[in-house]
């Protein structure tokens, strides 16, 4: 099967069970021609071609269930022993029975299990193009039939079913017209709270609105005191700078120099730097004392 016209096949099913009440298991009825005309396709399992024809996959048969009437296997017995596998093949589905004391015509007796408006939903199974035409007066029936090339469809959704859909959809349209009949912003529902009310709650939301505090965590710290001083004086300083460094009355002012102490590194440097100068001093007196004594020696030979 194609699969546009397996989507379609879906959505015509889906129409059937959202408007119609349609629920798995599908009961579908099996008609005496439409057996005789599956029995000429040889090779072919009929049944599960109808199961994927109503959209359904997979092996659990279980989703739809089979019928067939007593008067349409009445007139599969007359036909003789010729088709005897044909009757084999309709043992498979349920006896769905008919009430009828005498076998009847097959085609009259589906008509009155049917009825007048599907009342069981059944899907009809059937191959004969009158009964079909006939069977599509009836609103909310889907037919499985087979078309002129031989090929098993499900037949679009009639004109009697496409009113019936409109018709209910028009019903649940004013039903819920008399539920809102002289409601007015909800005043009149049970458990809604009053008009001025909510009015109330709306203008204190808006005076509520403006701007938000800024993100605390995107904020500068704030500076100490002290250090807000000295950016103050070095601003001031900066300024002077800029002027010249002269005050109103044209004298030049002096800057203050500010005397930076060493830091802690700087002065471990300086320590250690200190500790070696002084054990190099230390090492050259110890090296002269010892050279000292061996000149002298030299000197009283030399006399």
């Amino acid at each position: 099967m194609r699969q546009k016209r397996a989507k379609a096949y879906k959505r015509v099913m889906a129409l059937y069970v959202s408007t119609f009440g349609f629920r798995l298991p599908y009961q579908v009825l099996l008609s005496d021609g439409f057996l005789l005309e599956s029995a000429k396709q040889k090779d072919i399992d009929t049944l599960a071609v109808v199961r994927k024809v109503l959209g359904l996959s997979g092996n659990d048969t279980r989703d739809t269930k089979f019928m067939i009437t007593q008067c349409c296997m009445e007139a599969l017995y007359k036909l003789g022993k010729e088709y005897q596998h044909v009757v084999n093949l309709a043992k498979t589905a349920e006896r769905r029975k008919c009430n009828h004391r005498e076998a009847i015509d097959p085609t009259q007796c589906i008509k009155e299990v049917v009825g007048e408006t599907n009342k069981h939903r059944y899907v009809l199974c059937t191959a004969s193009q009158k009964f079909l035409g006939s069977m599509s007066r009836v609103p909310g029936l889907p037919i499985v039939h087979y078309n002129s090339t031989g090929v098993l469809v499900l037949s679009p959704p009639s004109q009697a079913t496409v009113r019936a859909k409109l018709a209910q959809e028009e019903e649940k349209r004013k039903a819920g017209a008399e539920l809102l009949d002289g409601v007015v912003d909800g005043d009149n529902v049970k458990g809604a709270p009053a008009a001025s009310t909510t009015a109330e709650a709306a203008a204190t939301r808006s005076r509520k609105q403006g701007p938000k505090a800024p993100n605390p965590l995107s904020m500068k710290k704030k500076k100490r005191k002290v250090e807000v001083e000295e950016q103050a004086e070095g601003e001031k300083e900066g300024d002077q700078g800029e002027n010249g460094g002269e005050d109103d009355g044209g004298r030049r002012k002096k800057k203050r120099k500010r005397g930076r102490g060493k830091g802690a590194v700087a002065e471990a440097i300086s320590e250690i730097r200190a500790e070696g100068e002084e054990k190099r001093l230390k090492a050259l007196e110890e090296r002269a004392a010892r050279d000292a004594p061996a000149g002298g020696d030299s000197d009283d030979d030399s006399d």
